[in-house]
């Protein structure tokens, strides 16, 4: 209970329940809980990272080395542990990938953040700082960045497998890798100002069990996962006159329960050819409207697909909302709400044929849009390839657009570090000591790569440093030899526009955490977890009330 004295009387101004922690507590708090997180995804950074197994408490299982896969299945009800997730969410959002480098940066901040603290420096000396050696560090990216040409398919090349080692998708590669820059050349536009744009939301991510990884596809146009409504009814339409309905072919039920009285079987009779005239009134608006393939969202009545089948009228129900949208945009049609009303425009012109094989219908048409096909063994392969493909494709198209990129390997962020430190030389005050620090906060990568490659990160670090002193700003670590090389040489390149990201999405974070010198709790503020329920290793895992352990995942 917080008490304020007043005239010699206390006054009660927060509930008996609620609880406050104030200045360093606040501020050490906060930083546990934020490093908690961001140490719990570092040793999945990398081509050696390890994976995470996660059960949700449905029992769902989800094992992948994806940093914003992790941090957003794990059961966090800690506010500030939240901040650091949301750098996650912000890095996948605006870059495709380097989650798990921006998460590690932002806790390595806090660290050292800490440690400049603990020395007496105000908070906001720090943030301070940390501003000015972000901006730097941003300016230094543009210095380093290589600048490619949009059309340069090695270079794309070299990103998307840069991007997919370590992840599931590493083993199937060199298939992988070649799909991926076609999938983002085939949606990729000029723009007004002759820049390239890749538009992601014109190619549609389809996945399929049971065949190998080196199956997968990339098609022209989109895919529909659905059989006939009738065996009778063609498989293929090579002059497809397209129809795409979000009403069912049915007859309309009505919106309240009604009894029918009949006196003769005669009457029950006159009631079900009426329904039958009904479904063939449609069928018969659909055929005169020049259509020969319906693709439709709700249902299709036993009768209508006997009426379709008859006019040889291929048609196929319960189709996606977003596979009928997606074929929308691929055949340049708009999708019918009222089947009476459709006519000659509401027809759309394209190929549709069928893969007996795959049970899948592939739709072509003179619109926009291209279907990555997937296909792996088991629903967890599938799933872990389908996360890394989907970065792979974001940082290809992050290259395209922004026409830059960078050496990887810690490469660039032991760059930058010397080249921030450098510049703390300039710097007045005690800010000087943050940029510093932030300058050993980008070290982390490096350090964390060695690691995790289990190699010695000292001796990686001092080596990577003694290179770049001499000039090679491209001097990475070669986690599979333990050696340093010019890492851009050797293909590991990383676009510029994610390494940007990291940077600006961890500097703010823990700036946001650094300024918090309150908190005022409602309920438990305790930083005790529960060693049965929450505590480290614990089944439930959770980060219990606003501060509780993260078991399991630390």
């Amino acid at each position: 209970m917080s008490q304020q004295r007043m005239q010699g009387q206390p006054m009660i101004i927060l509930g008996e329940d609620s609880q406050r922690m104030k200045d360093k507590d606040a501020q050490s708090h906060n930083i546990s809980a934020a490093r908690a997180v961001a140490e719990s995804v570092r040793s999945t950074l990398g081509p050696k990272g390890m994976d995470k197994m996660l059960v949700d408490s449905l029992g769902d299982v989800t094992v992948t080395n994806d940093g914003v896969t992790i941090l957003t299945e794990m059961d966090i009800d800690n506010p500030t542990a939240e901040m650091i997730v949301e750098v996650a969410e912000a890095q996948e959002d605006e870059a495709g990938d380097g989650t798990t480098t921006a998460v590690a940066i932002a806790g390595e901040l806090l660290k050292n953040a800490e440690d400049l603290l603990e020395q007496d420096i105000h908070p906001t000396s720090i943030i301070r700082g940390f501003n000015m050696a972000s901006r730097k560090a941003k300016e230094e990216i543009g210095e380093v960045a290589t600048s490619v040409d949009p059309d340069d398919e090695e270079i794309l090349k070299k990103v998307a497998e840069t991007s997919m080692t370590g992840k599931g998708a590493e083993l199937n590669k060199d298939v992988l890798v070649d799909l991926v820059v076609e999938a983002v050349q085939a949606v990729t536009v000029e723009a007004d100002d002759g820049g390239h744009v890749p538009d992601l939301q014109y190619l549609k991510l389809q996945t399929q069990t049971g065949r190998a990884v080196s199956e997968s596809d990339l098609l022209t146009g989109g895919i529909i996962d659905k059989d006939p409504v009738h065996s009778d009814m063609p498989s293929t339409v090579e002059d497809a006159k397209v129809l795409l309905l979000d009403t069912p072919i049915e007859v309309e039920e009505t919106e309240t329960d009604a009894q029918l009285n009949l006196d003769s079987p005669d009457q029950l009779q006159d009631f079900i050819e009426q329904e039958e005239q009904r479904l063939q009134e449609m069928v018969e608006t659909i055929k005169d409207a020049g259509a020969n393939v319906v693709f439709c969202q709700k249902g299709i009545d036993d009768m209508a697909q006997h009426y379709l089948a008859k006019e040889g009228i291929l048609a196929v129900r319960r189709v996606k909302k977003s596979d009928i949208e997606f074929v929308s945009e691929v055949l340049e049609s708009r999708i019918v709400s009222d089947i009476d009303s459709v006519t000659e425009d509401d027809i759309a012109e394209g190929k549709v044929s069928r893969d007996e094989d795959d049970d899948l219908f592939y739709v072509e048409g003179s619109g926009h849009g291209a279907t990555l096909l997937l296909r792996g063994s088991t629903d967890h392969v599938v799933d872990e390839l389908e996360r890394g493909i989907n970065d792979a494709l974001d940082v290809v198209a992050s290259t395209v657009a922004d026409g830059r990129v960078l050496a990887g390997g810690g490469a660039t962020e032991v760059e930058l570090a010397g080249r921030v430190r450098d510049y703390a030389d300039s710097v007045e005050g005690r800010e000087q000591l943050a940029v510093e620090a932030f300058a050993d906060s980008l070290e982390l990568v490096p350090r964390v790569l060695a690691e995790n490659a289990g190699l010695d990160s000292i001796d990686t670090l001092v080596d990577l440093r003694a290179a770049h002193e001499d000039g090679d700003e491209h001097a990475g670590l070669d986690v599979h030899e333990g050696e340093v090389v010019d890492t851009f040489e050797a293909g590991v390149v990383e676009p510029a526009h994610a390494k940007e990201q990291a940077v600006s999405s961890a500097s703010e974070a823990a700036n946001l955490v650094m300024k918090i010198d309150d908190i005022i709790a409602a309920g438990d503020l305790s930083t005790e977890g529960d060693e049965d329920e929450g505590g480290p290793g614990g089944p439930g895992g959770g980060m219990g009330g606003m501060g509780g352990g993260m078991g399991g995942m630390m």
